[in-house]
C-alpha cells in the first residue's frame, strides 16, 4: 500500500491535554486520513525528530465499528514499535467494513537522534471519538497512556 502523495486540506493533528498522559487527534477527508494523522501524532508523542522510511511494516486489525478500530490501529502501532524497536514516519490505511489494512514506514530508533521523551504503552478508552462535523472533516481521537 503506497502513502498518500497529497493530503486533504484537513489532514492535521494534534495533542491534547490529560493529566500524566497524552491526549492525540487526527483530522482528515475521510476515516483512514484521520487514523494516519493520529499515527503522526503518536510518533510526535514520541519525537521531534525526523523519522525516515527505511522500513515498511504491514498491518492487519479489525474490529467491530471505528472507534474501536482505531483503538486496534494505535495498539498495532505501539505493539511494533516495541517489538521491533522502530519509529514510524509515514503511514497509509485503507478501511473496509470492520477491516483495517495499513502499512507504516520506519526506521530502527536512534537514541542520539530521535531523544525518544515518552514510551506509549497503549491506546485506552479515555476521550474516544471518531466522527465526522458537520462539513464532512473527519476525528479520531484518544488518550495514549505513556
Amino acid at each position: 500500500m503506497q502513502p498518500r502523495q497529497n493530503h486533504s486540506p484537513a489532514a492535521r493533528w494534534e495533542h491534547f491535554p490529560h493529566d500524566a498522559d497524552i491526549g492525540l487527534r487526527g483530522f482528515g477527508a475521510t476515516p483512514e486520513e484521520a487514523f494516519e494523522q493520529a499515527a503522526h501524532a503518536l510518533t510526535a508523542a514520541v519525537t521531534s525528530a525526523e523519522v525516515g522510511a527505511k522500513v515498511a511494516v504491514e498491518l492487519r486489525c479489525e474490529a467491530p465499528g471505528l472507534e474501536l478500530l482505531f483503538i486496534e490501529w494505535l495498539n498495532a502501532i505501539i505493539y511494533e514499535m516495541a517489538v521491533r524497536g522502530l519509529l514510524f514516519g509515514r503511514f497509509a490505511v485503507r478501511i473496509e467494513g470492520d477491516r483495517l489494512t495499513g502499512t507504516l514506514w520506519g526506521e530502527p530508533v536512534d537514541v542520539a537522534r530521535h531523544a525518544p521523551a515518552n514510551e506509549p504503552k497503549g491506546a485506552t478508552y479515555e476521550a474516544l471519538k471518531v466522527a465526522s462535523d458537520d462539513r464532512g472533516i473527519w476525528s479520531a481521537a484518544c488518550v495514549v497512556d505513556v
